[in-house]
């Protein structure tokens, strides 16, 4: 089987990691920066060109970064358009990468979460936000932010007002989240291949910071899963459509809260914690659709 993994970076440890694993299932791999690929669309006959030659594979794995979603997500597109099995769909790729859509798609299918405001800009309407989360202290977040990059802890009124007015003079989107003070600066993070939760990780922000993400000095340890927790995170997957994905949540005094769901999670942090080879459980799920 030929494989494509659409990657920016060949270096980076889950495209390495995933090259390792089809090769040792003996498929053929072949890394693919996409924003190199030209797209052409044509009646009956769509490809995608990269370097003067026109692609041709079984698979697809996108590895899309946030900053390359518009592109990236058209080029994973044309593959579908080319009847070629992605192990990301488009759809749901773009679907889970604007915060508030995807916000608003796990509370319709009921699913806890942080409280969350989101507002255009309304100058007058600064305090009412604040005070629709409970108060300070809270989350500010900005829409296109990853690995804990735009996020910010306001632990006083005056803080929040003054950050929400900054952003909104910058015109950045964000939303306002409650700060869930009993999660102590931790979350779980599912990682989730085909339906089935294939590694579980608890990350604790270092001393001082209450981002857990592991590209902020957070650790990480392997955690078994509550009914609940495996099931708010299965019940977040399955309703954005991802056949792959990582899913954030915090453990509260009210039951698990999804923060969000990452549809191309790194495979680093979630291997070295629980000891699995995730990059070939990844390879056997393509096996089995192609």
């Amino acid at each position: 089987m030929k494989i494509i993994i659409l990657s920016r970076n060949a270096h980076l440890y889950s495209t390495k990691r995933l090259v390792e694993a089809a090769k040792k299932r003996k498929h053929e791999v072949e890394i693919i920066d996409p924003l190199m690929c030209d797209i052409v669309i044509e009646k009956k006959n769509p490809k995608v060109i990269f370097k003067g030659r026109t692609l041709e594979c079984d698979a697809v794995i996108p590895r899309i970064g946030a900053s390359v979603t518009f592109y990236g997500t058209a080029v994973v597109r044309q593959f579908e358009m080319m009847k070629v099995f992605t192990a990301v769909e488009s759809q749901a790729l773009v679907r889970s990468r604007d915060k508030l859509r995807s916000l608003q798609v796990l509370s319709r299918a009921g699913l806890g979460m942080p409280k969350t405001v989101f507002s255009n800009y309304a100058k007058d309407g600064v305090q009412s936000v604040i005070d629709y989360v409970g108060g300070a202290p809270l989350v500010i977040k900005l829409l296109e932010g990853t690995q804990g990059l735009g996020v910010v802890l306001a632990e006083t009124n005056n803080a929040a007002e003054s950050v929400i007015e900054a952003f909104n003079g910058l015109q950045a989107r964000v939303i306002v989240q409650e700060f869930i003070k009993e999660s102590k600066g931790a979350d779980i993070r599912v990682f989730i291949v085909d339906g089935v939760v294939v590694g579980a990780m608890k990350r604790q922000g270092k001393e001082g910071e209450f981002r857990s993400n592991l590209h902020r000095g957070g650790s990480a340890n392997i955690i078994e899963l509550t009914d609940e927790e495996e099931n708010a995170a299965l019940k977040a997957a399955k309703s954005l459509g991802l056949g792959i994905c990582g899913v954030d949540l915090l453990q509260s005094a009210r039951g698990p809260l999804i923060l969000e769901v990452n549809s191309s999670p790194g495979l680093e942090g979630i291997e070295a914690a629980t000891k699995k080879d995730i990059a070939s459980t990844i390879i056997r799920y393509i096996e089995r659709n192609v």
